[in-house]
């Protein structure tokens, strides 16, 4: 009998748990839903936030791309404004600058005074000779004008084929020095220091431009007006580029080096496939000259005619007319630009 009243008991405490249990879930339902609902929304929102922080960064990250190819080509643009105006002084410069870009350490003064003695020396020598006076005269003018400005123009592009052949080599001193953490003035003060010439004159001016107070790319800019190649141009606009824009300049200055290396490949094996047409033009332009000797050795009075009679020096000044239409006509057709 104890046993079954401890059993209602029971049953009465488990029910009455149960009750209130009911009780208390009915009354902390509506707020449970409500926490749920503010789970579920903060969740959203914090989902939102994520999705418009991502959206945000990519829109930035777009805009500043934009914004970069922008000023990329607004530096192109001013760049190739100033390279026309720089084009075209070097393609024809002043005879002060073609001096100057042959390496030589005179001034125009001077440069007519030597013109000057060349051209009488050798009219005095053809006048000994017995040349004619008109002959003289145009000897004159083709020794006191036209030799002194070859001179200058070929030292002027032996100079330029020097620094060409050395300028790939001075660029990749600087990609290294760059990675080796130097700034790009020291790696230019070693270039300015260490390279060989006319190399190392160039890039000495450039120093000596930025001790004057002229930003880098400025400076290296100018190196165009002294050294008229377009490789010294491709240095320069790099530079200049990444002074505006940004970027990893020591990959630009590898890639750089290796368009050089490239072109310089290019050149050669242009070269070597035109030598063919190259012997045969010399063959043909010494052809005239040879035979002119070897007749005079065998027959001098047959010759002579030429030299000694008004006939013919005519034939021999129109001649010598056609013959250098021809050489140049030839080298012309053989002369590849890369």
């Amino acid at each position: 009998m104890i046993l079954g009243m401890s059993l209602n008991v029971l049953a009465l405490v488990v029910l009455a748990g149960l009750g209130i249990g009911g009780v208390l879930y009915a009354l902390m339902l509506p707020s449970l839903e409500n926490q749920d609902k503010r789970n579920r929304r903060l969740a959203q929102v914090k989902s939102l936030k994520t999705d418009s922080t991502s959206k945000r960064a990519e829109v930035d990250k777009q805009q500043e791309g934009q914004k970069r190819r922008k000023q990329i080509s607004e530096s192109l643009s001013e760049l190739e404004e100033k390279n026309k105006s720089r084009e075209r002084y070097a393609t024809k410069p002043p005879l002060k600058v073609q001096i100057k870009q042959a390496g030589l350490k005179i001034n125009v003064r001077t440069f007519y005074i030597y013109s000057a003695i060349a051209g009488v020396g050798a009219t005095f020598i053809a006048l000994v000779m017995g040349v004619p006076l008109i002959y003289c005269l145009g000897i004159l003018f083709a020794v006191g004008l036209g030799l002194p400005r070859w001179i200058v123009s070929y030292l002027r592009k032996r100079r330029v084929k020097k620094f060409l052949a050395e300028f790939p080599n001075s660029i990749d001193i600087i990609v290294r020095a760059i990675k080796s953490g130097l700034p790009l003035n020291d790696g230019l003060r070693l270039i300015a220091t260490e390279a060989r010439e006319p190399v190392q004159s160039e890039f000495r001016r450039i120093i000596e431009a930025q001790q004057l107070g002229m930003s880098v790319p400025e400076a290296c800019l100018r190196m165009y007006e002294t050294m008229p190649c377009s490789e010294a141009n491709f240095f320069a606009i790099v530079i200049q580029i990444q002074s505006q824009a940004g970027g990893n300049l020591s990959e630009a200055l590898g890639n750089l080096s290796g368009v050089l290396r490239a072109r310089a490949q290019m050149k050669a094996k242009v070269g070597a496939m035109s030598m063919e047409a190259k012997a045969s033009a010399g063959i043909i332009a010494a052809l005239p000259p040879i035979v002119v000797i070897l007749v005079y050795l065998s027959s001098p009075d047959y010759i002579k005619l030429l030299f000694t009679t008004d006939t013919g020096l005519l034939i021999l000044g129109v001649s010598g007319v056609w013959m250098s239409i021809g050489v140049f006509v030839m080298r012309q057709m053989i002369n590849f630009d890369i």
